[in-house]
C-alpha cells in the first residue's frame, strides 16, 4: 500500500504567527526551523513513498525548497491541516492508499509513532482515521494542568472506548482526576499526539462536511470525523524514553529545545 506523508504548514497561525519558520536549536547548537525539523522527522519514517510540505505561503515554500523538500501549494481557504492534506493529496492525483498528516508543529514525533499508526489502520477496515495517544506520566500531566492554570493550551487529551475508538478529544485535561501523581507515575490521562493517518475515502469526504459545534468550540479538526459518525481509532504508542511536546505557543520553544538537549537530539 502506497503511503504519502503531507506536512501542512501555514504562516498565519492565530496563536503563533510565523510558527513554521521559528528556529529551534538542537543539542549540538545547530539551528533549524520548525518546518525543517518536522520534515526531517517525516523522512525518518520507514515504508513511505513520498513526503511533501503542503502550504499556501511563499515564505514557507521558499524555506522548504531551500532544505530540499517537495512542496505542494494549497489554497488559503483550507480551514485546518486535514483540509490541506486532502487538497494536497488530490493535487498529487489522489492515488495513495494511505495519507499521513504529520502536523508541522510536532518536530519531536518519533518515526515509530507513524509506523504503528499505518500498521493499525491497515488492519482496521472499519476505521477511516487513526491517531496516536500517549499515556501521560506525572510530569506530562502536571505540565498540561499548569498550562491550563496559566491560561495556555499546552496540548490535547483524548478518551476512548475499550475497542480504542475515540469518545472525545479536548483541549481541557480529561478525564478529571483529583489524585496527585509523582513525576514518574503513570496516569489515566492520555495526551493526543497531533498525527493522523487517513484512508483516502475518509480524507476526501472531510472537506465536504460542514464544521460542527464541537469542532468550533474546541478548535480540534478530528472532531469533524466524529460529528459525522466516522470512527477515529486511537492507537496507544510507546515513548521508549523519548519526550514529546508540540509547539503551540512561544513559551514552548525553550521547553522543546531543553527536551532536545536532554535527549541529545540535533
Amino acid at each position: 500500500m502506497s503511503v504519502l506523508i503531507a506536512i501542512p504548514a501555514r504562516y498565519a497561525s492565530t496563536r503563533y504567527p510565523g510558527k513554521p519558520l521559528v528556529p529551534l536549536t538542537g543539542a549540538s547548537g545547530q539551528s533549524q526551523t520548525l518546518i525543517e525539523r518536522s520534515w526531517r522527522a517525516a523522512k525518518a519514517v520507514s515504508g513511505v513513498d513520498k513526503v511533501v510540505v503542503a502550504t499556501d505561503d511563499d515564505r514557507i515554500r521558499e524555506a522548504a525548497e531551500a532544505f530540499g523538500a517537495e512542496v505542494v501549494m494549497t489554497s488559503e481557504s483550507c480551514a485546518n491541516g486535514t483540509e490541506r492534506c486532502a487538497e494536497a493529496h488530490a493535487a498529487l492525483g489522489g492515488d495513495f492508499d494511505i495519507v499521513v498528516n504529520l502536523q508541522g508543529d510536532a518536530p519531536l514525533t518519533p518515526h515509530w509513532f507513524v509506523e504503528d499508526l499505518v500498521t493499525r489502520l491497515r488492519n482496521a477496515p472499519d476505521a477511516g482515521v487513526a491517531t496516536p495517544v500517549l499515556r501521560c506520566d506525572g510530569t506530562a500531566l502536571n505540565g498540561l494542568l499548569n498550562d491550563r492554570k496559566e491560561g495556555r493550551v499546552g496540548g490535547t487529551t483524548a478518551v476512548f472506548a475499550q475497542d480504542n475508538s475515540a469518545m472525545y478529544f479536548s483541549k481541557e485535561v480529561i478525564p478529571f482526576t483529583s489524585k496527585t501523581y509523582d513525576d514518574a507515575d503513570g496516569t489515566p490521562v492520555f495526551h493526543h499526539v497531533g498525527v493522523y493517518v487517513y484512508r483516502p475515502e475518509a480524507l476526501a469526504a472531510y472537506p465536504t462536511w460542514e464544521t460542527g459545534p464541537l469542532e468550533t468550540l474546541e478548535g480540534l479538526e478530528q472532531l469533524r470525523f466524529m460529528e459525522n459518525g466516522r470512527k477515529v481509532l486511537c492507537v496507544e504508542v510507546a515513548a521508549k524514553g523519548r519526550q514529546f511536546w508540540e509547539l503551540n505557543n512561544p513559551e514552548d520553544v525553550p521547553k522543546i529545545q531543553a527536551m532536545m538537549a536532554e535527549m541529545n537530539l540535533d
